[in-house]
């Protein structure tokens, strides 16, 4: 996207309250990825849109994108997902402190090992798809099946800083996940039973929903 129109976005995106500024300074000072400010803005709004009862997050990290879609759907169960136990143990302590522990599950285990356990809460009305980057399209098989009919999922960072669209042999060797988010793209768009769509902003944001069946022919 054009600088000038990524940061004039960026200007218009309402401005986070003090305890959300706290978690936003705590990653950015310990190195915790969490959605960028615009694509994050961008999902809040169309979960909005949604009302989706149940979502299912796969990567937690310290709670920031669980409480926020928690503060943006007060009617709604989130079930989270986190393998690493130091980052389980802050977003439990920030969900505590934010009240929202009704609302939000945090599963402590891993996205692909620990499967039929995070299976048991389904199903979901929205899958939001945030952990290793490398398992995206194994992640997208596994839970398939608990989404909702009308169901939509959500992954994050499919563009990976533009690393994904670089198909030169030399920096497709170097990395791997960039070529891994590359070949998620093209297995979300080839889907033959889902239609995505991918907006450019943050690190990318793709929107994958079932395909309508039937119909007048």
């Amino acid at each position: 996207m054009n600088d000038i129109i990524h940061e004039y976005l960026l200007k218009h995106i309402p401005k986070s309250s003090p305890f959300f500024e706290e978690l936003e300074e705590y990653a950015r000072e310990n190195e915790v990825p969490i959605m960028e400010p615009d694509s994050l803005h961008c999902l809040l709004q169309i979960l909005d849109i949604q009302k989706p009862k149940r979502i299912l997050e796969l990567g937690t990290a310290i709670g920031y994108s669980a409480l926020k879609m928690a503060d943006k759907l007060p009617n709604t169960e989130i079930v989270t997902v986190e393998r690493d136990e130091e980052r389980y143990n802050k977003a439990i302590h920030n969900i505590e402190r934010y009240g929202a522990a009704d609302r939000i599950k945090v599963l402590l285990t891993d996205a692909i090992e620990g499967a039929e356990g995070i299976l048991a809460y389904g199903p979901f009305d929205a899958i939001f798809i945030d952990a290793a980057k490398a398992q995206y399209e194994k992640f997208f098989h596994i839970y398939t099946d608990s989404l909702a009919p009308d169901g939509v999922i959500y992954s994050d960072n499919v563009l990976f800083k533009g690393l994904a669209l670089d198909m030169s042999p030399e920096k497709q060797r170097k990395l791997r996940v960039a070529r891994k988010m590359r070949n998620f793209n093209d297995f979300l768009v080839t889907h033959s039973d889902f239609e995505t769509t991918t907006i450019p902003l943050g690190d990318g944001l793709s929107i994958s929903k079932r395909k309508k069946t039937g119909g007048i022919s």
